[in-house]
């Protein structure tokens, strides 16, 4: 009955929408395939038209993602990134995954196969930023809009990001655009332990299809940031008593007796489990941080000064954690000891400033001199503006160039926006190179994939050609006629 009302409206139809609790109603134009309401239905109540409005937008916007078909891409150069480059090659997608790769004239193409020449074009496998906040905020300056980090606490483990992610952000096609189709998504720094992380897809009808992952690491942060200073808050200038913890050794103090307070709680747990106890009660908390404590997730520390990461993997080790470094921006003087711990590292953002005592190329050398020592590492698109903008998350591969115009080799600093991630939080045998079996997320330019001249041309997810567009280009188009 709902679509027998729209199927007489035209695709720009001037709608009455609530504006107020109180009912009133204002109209606005609306884009899509709605048309003008009946007389009869405009006398409805204004409460109506909330349902009405839903309806509308189910119908406009939650379209169902396109299957997967066979497509053959030839004649392009493929960074396959695990088995080098191939200059003059084949690669077939079907039923979502990647079914052959290999050179021009060996590889046979299905008869049903869509043929895309990719003559003069580079075929790389999807980028992924192992740092973001896809989907927990919009608009920085709107409060409304964000929902980074719940900051009652500097310990909520047991805050889930997959709660809180809008997977209709705009901000994602923006980034999907220039070759990005896959990310974690983390919570903000604010917190010692803000929550858990998710790993998306970049495309897909809903929210649960574009979440590959729950929970797949724990954010952790150790540094100046964490500290609360000020009266009942942290970071301002209040007078009074500050919060706890208020200091590093606060914070330390704070994260050791967590931990230790998660091995009672487990040995508890474990205890009245045996006797059948029903009166046992569960913390949310508790469980949360305890695959971490036995080590079978990561947890992701973001860290900045040398001091601060050797206090954090103390504690890391102590618990033995599985660790990953993340940002480690100022640790120049102990980069040996950060190799030796044998743990892969995130840096970003490679564009921050040096300290006043560095060489100026100190934080752009840093991915070259981790990749020297023998560590494995991930570059995010985390900018000098902040620790995290996903605002900037389509820049990735510009962050990749400049540490190779720095010295990193070009082929790990492929890897570090690619495989490297994948392997880093467990997708390695889905995502990360252009590998049979892997699944077909592929990305098609007309260049280096890390020069800023590069166009992309067309981005598949799971063997899906994703729209070309985002909210970016459909304003240029709309005022550049």
């Amino acid at each position: 009955m709902m679509s027998s009302l729209f199927s007489r409206f035209p695709a720009r139809t001037t709608l009455p929408v609530i504006l107020s609790g109180a009912g009133h109603l204002s109209t606005g134009a609306v884009e899509g395939s709605a048309v003008a309401f009946p007389n009869s239905l405009l006398r409805l109540p204004a409460l109506s038209f909330i349902g009405i409005a839903l309806a509308l937008v189910a119908t406009t916007t939650q379209l169902p993602a396109q299957q997967p078909q066979v497509i053959a891409l030839t004649g392009g150069k493929l960074l396959t990134v695990s088995h080098g480059t191939i200059e003059d090659g084949v690669l077939v997608m079907a039923d979502g995954k990647i079914v052959a790769v290999g050179e021009s004239g060996k590889v046979k193409i299905p008869s049903s196969a869509k043929v895309v020449d990719a003559k003069g074009m580079t075929i790389y496998p999807g980028l992924i930023d192992p740092e973001s906040n896809f989907g927990l905020t919009e608009i920085s300056a709107d409060q409304m809009t964000n929902d980074l980090v719940e900051r009652s606490d500097e310990i909520m483990p047991h805050m889930h990001v997959y709660d809180a992610f809008h997977s209709e952000t705009e901000l994602i096609p923006v980034a999907r655009l220039n070759g990005i189709t896959n990310a974690v998504v983390a919570p903000a720094s604010e917190d010692t332990i803000p929550g858990q992380d998710i790993f998306i897809q970049m495309y897909g009808k809903d929210r649960d299809q574009m979440i590959m992952g729950r929970d797949i690491a724990l954010a952790m942060n150790y540094g100046s940031e964490q500290r609360r200073r000020g009266s009942g808050g942290r970071g301002g200038g209040g007078s009074g008593r500050p919060d706890y913890p208020s200091t590093r050794m606060g914070l330390i103090t704070q994260l050791r007796q967590t931990f230790l307070d998660v091995q009672d709680y487990e040995a508890h747990r474990d205890a009245a489990a045996k006797k059948d106890d029903k009166t046992f009660k569960r913390d949310l908390k508790m469980e949360a941080l305890i695959p971490y404590l036995q080590g079978e997730r990561p947890v992701v520390i973001g860290v900045y000064e040398g001091y601060d990461v050797e206090t954090i993997m103390a504690l890391a080790q102590e618990f033995h954690l599985k660790v990953i470094l993340n940002h480690v921006t100022h640790t120049q003087e102990i980069l040996d000891k950060i190799a030796s711990y044998h743990v892969p590292v995130i840096v970003g953002s490679i564009y921050d400033f040096p300290r006043a005592d560095q060489r100026f190329d100190a934080v752009y050398t840093l991915p070259a001199e981790l990749a020297k020592r023998g560590v494995k590492i991930a570059i995010s698109s985390a900018d000098a503006g902040g620790p995290v903008s996903s605002h900037s998350a389509r820049n990735l591969p510009y962050a990749a160039g400049f540490a190779v115009a720095y010295g990193l080799p070009y082929d790990e600093a492929l890897k570090a926006i690619t495989l490297n991630v994948a392997e880093m939080f467990g997708f390695a045998d889905r995502l990360g190179s252009l590998d049979v079996g892997k699944m077909a997320n592929v990305v098609v330019a007309n260049g280096d994939p890390l020069d800023v001249r590069t166009d992309v041309k067309q981005v598949y997810i799971q063997g899906v050609p994703v729209p070309m567009e985002d909210r970016q280009t459909r304003l240029r188009d709309e005022y550049s006629k």
